[in-house]
């Protein structure tokens, strides 16, 4: 028995560590990351995130039972992420629902009350023995931490050309961030304060309401009249300048650049051009004229001019108009309205990663300016390469929907749209303010700094695109981004908000919305051309070495205990 022990000491030691390895791995969860993009590999934001998190967290993915493929890879993905977090901190716990499973009754009122949250299907077409059919899918992760519940859409918009395996794998690149996003947002103590400007000619209340209860949701948003106050209070993380169309005085200016002093945060969503679509429609014909609001010199000195002009481009929305007089045989007819881009994201940004269109309305070029300071330039938006420049004086009329687009015309090439500005800017106000404004501004309790703390400016060429629609017939509030004309939601609510998570993020999560998952498709006319061989090769070649593996032990065993005669 013990020669037979010695003898075999080996294969039982191999025996003994497997089944402690397997017993290890039922209760412990880890890998190594081989992969070239380090893609199951959590950023050092996430894991720091992670371990500050002190109290239970309990998720839910609603994506079990019969799934096509493509989601069924983003449930794997969704759990083997959420399995890596939990390996960082077990207070994390994790179970995956059927949304659909359960008496009739019981559904109806779940999905209405998930409804409510924003959470809803996505339709997708499924093919059957029967033929096509229509499935109801809910894409959604829920996360729950005491009182607090934050649900996140783990499928990113699917571009009209995009495949659905190019949709997928953006969406499984995006599962750490949107993951560690909402754990952050769980676990906050305060909000942060955003504040939209007024007083200037500014989008109202009421056509920002679809972002504003978005962001409400985060944050604490509300608005300011810079002319009833001395200085924007530290306390305002971010300040949006949506649309003015007011000229600011140098009072409310040196607010505003003060504030960017002190290392704020600010969007300027900003018309150079005065024009839109009512103008057009009320009077037949419109000629556009120029913004004056006093905001270019101060965003010339902080490195971007706002291009007094408008972007054309043959990827556009659309509207209805009716050819001829409007009869019962002659009904409004969707055309392609040039002067409302669909722009895209430049890059792979963490802002503008795997965003669908935005919808812009009139657009200008963004371009940037060599600055005293050494500020990081980055475009976010850009229009197609079948763009077209107009510059005023200009006549504007639908005329140009009755023919097809000259597109010699439309050369002009991308043309960038929006910018992210960063670093330590220099004041508009500097070798301006006197003796006696720095005396007073002693007074007020505050101080004149002519070079800044390194800060964050986001700017876009459109003012509309933060611009809800309203129901003409109840008044009620319209999804930003959304046409009604071709019932589809563009991304222009993911982009905003985006651009203020960027700005205002401390930890460091949003890098992690760039991590990049590279796709790799398999090669189908080869697979097709050469489908034959390799089913020759895996049936035959496991055989041969089978074979030949038989041979040599078979020889191997008579050179060792054969009989020489």
């Amino acid at each position: 028995m013990m020669d037979w022990l010695r003898k075999h000491s080996w294969f039982i030691i191999l025996l003994v560590g497997l089944v402690i390895i397997n017993l290890l791995g039922s209760y412990y969860f880890g890998r190594i990351d081989l992969t070239e993009e380090k893609r199951y590999t959590l950023s050092q934001a996430t894991k720091g995130l992670l371990e500050e998190v002190d109290g239970a967290i309990f998720i839910q993915i609603l994506l079990e039972g019969e799934l096509p493929a493509d989601f069924k890879r983003l449930k794997q993905d969704a759990i083997e992420m959420l399995q890596d977090f939990r390996a960082t901190n077990d207070e994390l716990t994790f179970t995956v629902l059927d949304p659909l499973f359960g008496e009739p009754d019981q559904v109806a009122d779940r999905l209405e009350d998930w409804s409510k949250v924003g959470i809803l299907p996505t339709e997708l077409n499924i093919r059957s023995q029967d033929g096509q059919a229509r499935k109801r899918i809910y894409p959604f992760a829920i996360f729950n931490y005491g009182d607090r519940q934050i649900a996140i859409n783990l499928l990113e918009g699917n571009t009209e050309g995009m495949s659905p395996e190019v949709a997928i794998n953006n969406s499984v690149s995006l599962l750490e961030y949107k993951f560690a996003n909402a754990i952050a947002k769980l676990m906050a103590d305060h909000k942060p304060n955003i504040v939209f400007s007024q007083g200037q000619g500014e989008l109202t209340p009421i056509q920002t309401a679809s972002l504003k209860g978005n962001l409400s949701a985060f944050y604490n948003v509300g608005n300011v009249y810079l002319d009833s106050i001395v200085q924007i209070p530290e306390d305002v993380a971010a300040l949006i300048v949506a649309k003015p169309t007011e000229q600011f005085t140098d009072k409310d200016l040196f607010k505003i650049d003060q504030y960017v002093m002190r290392g704020g945060r600010v969007v300027f969503l900003h018309d150079p051009m005065v024009v839109s679509l009512d103008s057009i429609g009320k009077y037949g014909q419109y000629v556009p004229y120029n913004n004056e609001t006093n905001l270019e010199d101060l965003l010339f000195r902080y490195g971007c001019r706002v291009v007094p002009n408008l972007v054309l481009d043959l990827e556009s929305s659309m509207i209805p108009m009716s050819k001829g007089r409007p009869t019962q045989n002659n009904q409004p007819q969707l055309f392609q309205w040039y002067y409302h881009p669909l722009a895209s994201g430049f890059g792979d940004h963490p802002i503008v990663k795997g965003l669908d269109r935005i919808d812009l309305q009139f657009p200008a070029t963004v371009d940037t300016v060599k600055t005293k300071t050494a500020i990081s330039k980055v475009p976010l938006l850009t229009s197609s390469a079948y763009t077209r420049l107009q510059y005023s004086p200009v006549i504007l009329d639908f005329s140009i929907l009755s023919k097809a687009p000259d597109e010699a015309k439309f050369n002009a090439g991308p043309q960038k749209l929006a910018w992210l500005l960063e670093g330590p800017f220099t004041s508009l106000f500097k070798n301006r303010v006197t003796t006696q404004m720095q005396a007073g501004l002693k007074e007020l309790g505050t101080t004149f700094l002519d070079e800044g703390a390194p800060a964050k400016i986001i700017i876009v060429g459109d003012g509309d695109v933060a611009r809800n629609a309203i129901n003409p017939l109840n008044g009620q509030v319209r999804p930003l981004g959304y046409n009604r004309y071709v019932n589809y939601t563009f991304d222009n609510m993911d982009f905003l908000t985006n651009c203020l998570e960027y700005l205002l993020d401390r930890k460091g999560l949003i890098d992690s919305r760039a991590k990049n998952v590279k796709l790799r498709l398999l090669d189908r006319p080869k697979i097709q051309a050469e489908k034959t061989k390799w089913q020759i090769i895996n049936v035959l070649v496991p055989l041969f070495l089978l074979i030949f593996s038989g041979f040599v032990f078979q020889y191997l065993r008579r050179r060792k205990f054969g009989v020489k005669l």
